[in-house]
């Protein structure tokens, strides 16, 4: 069953959760101009989320942590969760073409994971995303998660750093897995009936069982490691940067982009709203506002 080991994934990601926490309310209160637009500004909301109860029973849940209105992030979601249950049969036809072994005889599964989506006040500022997981079945377990930059106004440094610091997290494991990453990353946020990618990427990675849990652990934790020393330096550099309506407005359509992606093909997404999750936890991610021209 893996208790032990999926007790320790689940509390890894409460413990990153944490760290992005307390590293976003430091930038937050340490940002010293401009008003708040909310009164709750600069702190994290916090509430639990629940998957809808199976047969009765507790399908688990987690904590949906989201800031809204500040002077640096006009709207962040950090969000945890470990659910547990019996897929539904759209969900196992789904796993199964994946390759997902024994769906049809035991479909019991377990999963666990953070989710995080920063839009930021400033157009210079670059969104991101970033998320971990592992998922189990009685047949098999795997990892994925990695993160990937939005900027609307882009910053060949930006991009970069934003790069350099995830490859120097990930070459002690192994020097051809960054490369592979990155790739996997740009097929992944590509955008098909819009013909581009929706930022200038990272690294992405999903079913990773290398059959060794310790090492592929490790993987995850050091890509979960990575996030805010490749972002938090890029929100202390631009957010004190001047901007125009034009730039905002530029802005609102990428996250236009950034909607529609989420919407329509995010895997992520189209499993919590099929498996019964907390519907406003699974939506987080949605822009505060947007526009399509």
């Amino acid at each position: 069953m893996m208790d032990q080991e999926k007790q320790r994934a689940s509390d890894w990601f409460k413990s990153l959760r944490d760290d992005i926490v307390a590293c976003f309310e430091a930038l937050e209160q340490n940002h010293t101009t401009g008003p708040f637009t909310d009164m709750d500004a600069g702190r994290f909301e916090v509430s639990e989320t629940t998957r809808a109860p199976q047969n009765g029973e507790d399908a688990g849940g987690g904590l949906m942590s989201v800031m809204r209105g500040g002077r640096v992030f006009e709207k962040v979601g950090v969000n945890i969760s470990t659910v547990y249950g019996t897929l539904g049969e759209a969900a196992q036809k789904s796993m199964a073409a994946r390759g997902v072994p024994g769906m049809a005889e035991d479909p019991r599964f377990w999963a666990s994971g953070i989710s995080l989506v920063a839009h930021m006040r400033n157009p210079h500022v670059p969104a991101v995303h970033m998320n971990t997981r592992m998922f189990w079945t009685p047949h098999t377990w795997w990892f994925g998660g990695g993160s990937d930059l939005n900027p609307c106004i882009e910053y060949d440094d930006d991009t970069e750093h934003f790069h350099t610091t995830q490859k120097s997290h990930l070459d002690p494991h192994d020097p051809d897995l960054y490369p592979k990453l990155k790739d996997w990353a740009d097929e992944y946020f590509y955008i098909p009936h819009r013909g581009r990618a929706r930022g200038v990427g990272g690294i992405f990675m999903d079913d990773r069982n290398s059959g060794d849990w310790e090492q592929d652990f490790a993987l995850v934790q050091d890509i979960g490691r990575a996030f805010l020393p490749a972002f938090a330096p890029l929100v202390e550099k631009r957010r004190p940067q001047s901007f125009t309506d034009a730039d905002k407005d530029a802005q609102l359509v990428h996250r236009g982009l950034y909607a529609e992606y989420n919407l329509v093909y995010d895997r992520g997404t189209k499993f919590g709203l099929a498996t019964g999750h907390d519907a406003n936890a699974v939506l987080m991610s949605l822009p505060p506002m947007a526009k399509w021209v």
